[in-house]
């Protein structure tokens, strides 16, 4: 399976404020920083982990505050590949690729609280889908 992130990058120009948590609050976070738009992606490990697909936006690892941390646990899915979760409820929360210089994680949009002003602007992994998904053609999509 590839690893490389997606080509979007963290829109610096819009600093934010968010919150979010896993399904029973025992894991909490907050974004004081610049947050990527939402990337879609059907590979086989997030569907495996997801049950779906995974919806995600990405942060510099500085701006991310992990608040409530009770039962947040880490599970290594590839080599220095880091998937975090809480242990209680099985919540999905990070992707964490240490090889990669930028400091940067992802974040499932899911565990947000609305308003996130994010939009969804790309699917990767595409051949990787389920043979029932319909993947939506997304408005910026050559």
């Amino acid at each position: 399976m590839k690893t490389q992130q997606a080509l979007t990058s963290v829109d610096n120009s819009h600093v934010r404020h968010l919150k979010g948590s896993c399904l029973c609050a025992s894991v909490c976070y907050e974004i004081t920083g610049p947050a990527r738009d939402i990337v879609n992606c059907y590979c086989s490990q997030c569907r495996k982990t997801s049950g779906h697909y995974v919806a995600a936006t990405r942060v510099n690892k500085n701006h991310l505050s992990i608040t409530t941390h009770d039962s947040l646990n880490w599970y290594e899915c590839l080599p220095n590949i880091f998937r975090g979760f809480c242990g209680r409820c099985g919540g999905n929360l990070f992707w964490d690729n240490k090889n990669q210089t930028n400091n940067e994680i992802s974040i499932m949009a899911g565990t947000l609280d609305s308003p996130t002003h994010l939009k969804t602007v790309e699917n990767i992994h595409v051949e990787d889908a389920s043979d029932y998904c319909q993947i939506a053609t997304l408005e910026n999509s050559p």
